[in-house]
C-alpha cells in the first residue's frame, strides 16, 4: 500500500489567524477559512487549523511538542527577522548549536526554520 500525505492539521483557538499567519510565513494562500477551520496551500502539503474549544498552547521546551513544522529557507537571519515580525516568537531554549532556529508561532507551536 502507498499512501499520499495532503495535509496537516493542527489544533488552534483562532484557525483563521493562524493560517494567515502560515500563508504568509510560507507563500501560500488561504483556501478556507471560518470559525472552525482554516487551510492554507500552495506547498507540497496542505496545513490546516482545526478549533479546539479550550485550546493551551504548547509549552516549550518543557512539555515537548506533539508534532512541528520544518522550514527551509535561504537566508536564516532574515527569515528570522521577517517570521517575527509576522508574530512569530524565539523562545529563549534553542537547541542545534545554530544550526538551526526554534521559532513559536502566535498560538505557540513551536517550528524550526534551517537553511537551504
Amino acid at each position: 500500500m502507498t499512501t499520499t500525505i495532503t495535509a496537516i492539521t493542527i489544533d488552534s483557538a483562532d484557525p483563521g489567524a493562524l493560517a494567515s499567519f502560515y500563508a504568509k510565513a510560507t507563500g501560500g494562500k488561504v483556501t478556507q477559512s471560518d470559525t472552525d477551520y482554516a487551510a492554507v496551500e500552495g506547498g507540497p502539503v496542505a496545513l490546516a487549523f482545526q478549533r479546539v474549544d479550550g485550546y493551551r498552547r504548547p509549552a516549550w521546551p518543557a512539555g515537548g511538542a506533539h508534532v512541528h513544522l520544518e522550514l527551509q529557507v535561504d537566508d536564516l537571519d532574515t527569515a528570522r527577522a521577517e517570521l517575527t515580525a509576522l508574530g512569530a516568537s524565539v523562545p529563549e531554549f534553542q537547541p542545534g548549536e545554530g544550526s538551526w532556529v526554534v521559532l513559536t508561532d502566535p498560538e505557540g507551536h513551536p517550528f524550526c526554520v534551517s537553511a537551504a
